[in-house]
């Protein structure tokens, strides 16, 4: 039992240390003593002859390795964090004991190749999926590493997870080689295959050159605690704090960013021009900044006549006669135009039912998480902020620039740099925060986009098209940070494919297990070891 223990505790160890901000080499072995415990106890026998279970090994290393490494959902939301906790250990879990029927029934190669792609497979559909939190796809692992994986701009994060499992199972293959043989050499090929990409990756890292078009961001950070400060303090006071910040931007700043839902004023789309608030900051761009974008985080609404003409997602009540949207938006705003984006990539539980068409009764019961509660608004498809001399920039709320096909949409409209807002602040000085920073270095190489973010209170900063961190502010800091970035309108091939991986393994898996089924059916001899 100690011995089970022990490679229980090393799985989880490895599979933790790259979101405790240690780089991501460590997931190169994470699984072999999950796999050297699975065939450990298949030899094993019980009390009645049979072998020993290895569900419930399986199901306490995820779920351990969530606890430990996304243990801070609950200082948002405990629902939140219990969901996360039983999704991602129970698909993380499924996708093993699948792996472990088919190896103890079937070749090896072919157990093996149902695992990796089945794995990968999950993750794009979790990824896709209404019911999604895909902070530990194993290619985030790589987020504090980004020299290592440059070549995520011709396969996302997905092409690290591949990485991840092929690695993984060669050093398995050779330790067990060297436990029948004592031959060091078995672990040549597990290393040459490590390797290689990281020397690929640090060639392309070296040989990278960002073209001249510099922009000037200046970023806000007002440092508001989300439960005590930002939505009790009155908006005009917010408004004060922000634009008192916004004021430290150099006279030729290009664009001043303020974080997601800086505004949670009543903002209703069709007559933003004529709002107060609205117009205030227009002067203030036209007194002080007048070749400048200022685009804020805001909460907006949207009003309709009817039902019949109301979105799936509208709501109304008894106090009033018409139905309306609540939407997490950014807006663009200088002296000639307003023009709105809405986040549309929503946080289940906390901004969005899952399958809501499904279950519109249950949208009273969406929690209230950043300042909004039931059920938002979204955009049918990404949009981009334009400035005068055609300059696009795309503008992901929070949550968004966790998702890098998601993020392509942006890229494919035009943008030259990505812009960040968040509200970080709900986890408090968490890993949270750090992770959610660090996955933006991630965009910047699937993309080549330069990145521009700026949080309710750390970590606001830019990051270069390589994943370099260029500046950076720190946790609980009021301030802000002015940096140059540069433009770039070259669409990588991830840019233009997405996440072929993941579609590629969704085939491989269903081909997979089919061949698995006739194998056990025919029992042909020449299949077997």
């Amino acid at each position: 039992m100690k011995n089970r223990i022990v490679l229980i505790s090393l799985s989880v160890l490895l599979l933790s240390l790259p979101w405790l901000g240690f780089p991501g080499y460590t997931l190169w072995v994470a699984f072999v003593p999950l796999l050297i415990l699975q065939e450990k106890l298949s030899r094993e026998k019980n009390r009645k002859g049979k072998p020993r279970r290895f569900f419930g090994y399986a199901a306490v290393t995820f779920l351990v390795w969530n606890i430990v490494t996304v243990y801070w959902i609950k200082n948002a939301t405990w629902i939140g964090v219990v969901a996360a906790f039983a999704v991602n250990t129970f698909i993380s879990t499924v996708s093993f004991m699948v792996y472990h029927y088919v190896w103890r029934r079937a070749p090896r190669a072919l157990a093996y190749t149902v695992l990796v792609s089945f794995w990968i497979a999950y993750e794009y559909v979790y990824i896709n999926g209404e019911i999604s939190f895909p902070w530990l796809i194993l290619g985030n692992g790589f987020a504090n590493t980004v020299r290592a994986v440059q070549w995520y701009e011709y396969t996302g994060i997905l092409g690290g997870s591949l990485w991840v499992w092929i690695v993984n199972l060669l050093v398995y293959e050779a330790w067990r080689k060297f436990r029948a043989c004592r031959c060091a050499g078995a672990f040549a090929l597990p290393v040459v295959i490590a390797l290689t990409p990281l020397v690929v990756s640090w060639a392309m890292y070296a040989r990278y050159q960002e073209a001249e078009r510099p922009v000037t961001v200046t970023v806000v950070q007002p440092n508001l605690d989300p439960y005590e400060e930002k939505f009790v303090l009155p908006q005009w006071d917010q408004a004060r704090l922000i634009l008192s910040l916004a004021e430290r931007a150099p006279a030729d700043a290009d664009y001043i960013v303020t974080p997601e839902t800086s505004f949670d004023y009543t903002l209703w789309e069709e007559n933003l021009p004529d709002n107060p608030l609205i117009r205030t900051l227009r002067e203030f761009m036209r007194t002080h900044y007048p070749g400048a974008q200022l685009i804020i985080g805001a909460t907006t609404f949207r009003r309709y006549g009817s039902k019949a003409e109301a979105s799936a997602t509208a709501r109304t009540n008894s106090n009033i006669d018409f139905w309306y949207d609540v939407y997490n938006s950014a807006i663009r705003i200088d002296t000639a135009s307003v023009s709105v984006y809405h986040k549309s990539k929503l946080v289940a539980g906390a901004e969005m039912i899952p399958h809501y068409r499904r279950f519109e009764f249950l949208k009273s019961l969406s929690l209230e998480l950043g300042g909004v509660s039931g059920m938002l608004g979204v955009d049918p498809e990404r949009s981009t902020f334009a400035s005068e001399d055609g300059t696009q920039v795309g503008v992901a709320i929070c949550y968004e620039s966790v998702y890098g096909e998601y993020c392509t949409e942006y890229v494919g409209k035009g943008a030259e740099a990505l812009f960040i807002i968040t509200n970080d602040g709900w986890w408090g000085d968490t890993p949270g925060y750090r992770q959610h920073f660090s996955f933006a270095r991630l965009r910047a190489i699937e993309l080549r986009r330069s990145v521009a973010r700026s949080a309710n209170t750390g970590i606001s900063g830019f990051i270069g098209q390589r994943g370099d961190v260029l500046a950076k502010t720190g946790w609980d800091e009021r301030t802000a940070l002015t940096g140059t970035i540069n433009l770039n309108d070259r669409l990588t091939f991830y840019a233009r494919h997405g996440d072929m991986i993941g579609r590629i393994c969704l085939y491989t898996t269903l081909l997979s297990l089919l061949y698995f089924i006739a194998y056990r059916r025919r029992k042909k001899d020449y299949l077997v070891d």
